[in-house]
């Protein structure tokens, strides 16, 4: 694992942002907002190391939303895993959505749409074929989100997260986006 040095904080296309908040590329500095937002809107947890490793590994692919006084609202993460692929029993790059997280107060803005499609078009760079996700069965907004961008619930992972609930699996194959 290497660290980056770099602090680079690429602003994307603001066409896709708002009036309200830009999309940018995450850096170490933001880590400490972003596991805020996590705990306070997601029941799943990860301890700092996690964050740091896909910031790490990942960079292009770890995005947040900054408001207008600099507050990070809202975080993107992804991971590229080697996997078989739905159809066949070939290994492939896949897109895996780690997590993604919209503050309450920031919430119905276009926010994680545009997080969404940034990062799956900079998740890209690695070559993935598919992009997969696990979304809580319960989590109707973020299932449409999914949905309009036509990711497909593959399966039912019963028991996936902590407390017990069953997640989608969602895919999208790249071609397709």
């Amino acid at each position: 694992m290497t660290t980056n040095k770099e602090t680079k904080t690429d602003i994307f296309d603001t066409s896709n942002s708002g009036p309200d908040f830009f999309i940018r590329r995450c850096v170490v500095e933001d880590l400490d907002e972003v596991i805020d937002i996590n705990e306070q809107e997601l029941p799943e947890d990860y301890p700092y190391f996690f964050y740091k490793s896909i910031l790490d590994n990942f960079p292009e692919c770890f995005l947040v939303a900054q408001n207008e006084r600099g507050r990070i609202i809202a975080y993107i993460m992804w991971r590229v895993e080697k996997a078989p692929s739905i159809n066949s029993l070939k290994y492939i790059n896949k897109g895996h959505l780690v997590s993604i997280a919209v503050s309450e107060r920031a919430r119905r803005k276009g926010i994680g749409k545009s997080l969404l499609l940034h990062s799956m078009k900079a998740i890209k760079k690695y070559k993935i074929h598919e992009y997969v996700l696990e979304v809580r069965v319960s989590n109707y907004t973020a299932i449409r989100l999914y949905e309009k961008f036509n990711y497909k619930i593959e399966s039912i992972k019963k028991n996936y997260y902590r407390d017990g609930e069953n997640a989608y699996f969602m895919t999208l194959n790249a071609k397709h986006f």
